[in-house]
């Protein structure tokens, strides 16, 4: 563990989401965190203005689903179609916006790492940045495939009646806490060349802590205003992460075997 994230000896998911706020102020990394943030602003501010004109239709044609024998449930469906509708968007600009910033969140994962561990690192300048742009976002569209089977599987349940109404919302929560998980924490793993399957092989050694760090992600990304600075947050979290519990056994072996 580094001294330098001072967190607990099994600080579990919810410390290193809480960690990441501290982090995206830390000195020498605030430059790093501007582009990242710029980008979440712009398509997640703007899509939830979108949202807010579409919801209501939307809740109500998901309602209009519930079988006549289930109306009497309405109440306590009602909040769990509006989580489910909320969760799906919010997954979706969320992925499109990290698959627009993700060399700029690599960078930042990359600068946070040497300032935590104090190990110097690379002089990245924009022409490297822009040479190794197109290998950040073909590891982007590898954990989009990963991704996509998975939740058309979990979209289809919301057209069985009932099903779709309370147990769909549950799974996919629990499906964008482990997808939210893989996708931040895979920068500070991605900039050490750690495959993408050994990375998920890894992530779910910890699953119950990654899965809460995910899950609060995922609640952050909810909320009007918090959800504008998460990206950067996020980031900075899963690279505090990275170096407590995987630098050592991930970056310094394949040093080691170099």
């Amino acid at each position: 563990m580094t001294n330098s994230t001072r967190l607990p000896k099994h600080a579990n998911g919810f410390h290193y989401i809480a960690q990441g706020w501290q982090l995206i102020t830390r000195p020498g990394i605030k430059r790093f965190v501007l582009l990242p943030l710029l980008a979440n602003i712009l398509l997640l501010g703007g899509s939830f203005w979108w949202l807010y004109h579409k919801l209501g239709d939307w809740i109500q044609w998901t309602l209009d689903k519930i079988p006549d024998w289930m109306q009497w449930l309405s109440y306590l469906i009602w909040p769990l179609v509006v989580i489910s509708i909320l969760l799906v968007f919010t997954y979706f600009f969320s992925t499109l916006a990290n698959f627009i910033a993700s060399p700029f969140n690599g960078l930042l994962a990359e600068k946070l790492e040497a300032n935590l561990t104090g190990i110097p690192a690379p002089d990245t300048g924009v022409i490297d940045l822009l040479k190794d742009t197109p290998r950040i976002l073909k590891r982007e569209v590898v954990k989009i495939l990963y991704y996509i089977p998975r939740a058309l599987i979990l979209l289809l349940l919301y057209f069985i009646p009932g099903i779709g109404q309370t147990v769909a919302p549950l799974l996919w929560f629990i499906f964008s806490a482990w997808m939210l998980t893989i996708q931040y924490c895979d920068y500070p793993f991605d900039n050490h060349k750690v495959s993408f399957t050994t990375m998920r092989n890894t992530l779910r050694q910890n699953k119950i802590d990654n899965l809460q760090f995910g899950a609060s992600v995922s609640i952050l990304t909810m909320i009007p205003i918090v959800n504008l600075f998460i990206m950067p947050v996020a980031v900075c979290g899963a690279t505090a992460m990275w170096v407590d519990r995987y630098r050592t056994q991930h970056a310094l072996h394949r040093t080691s075997s170099n």
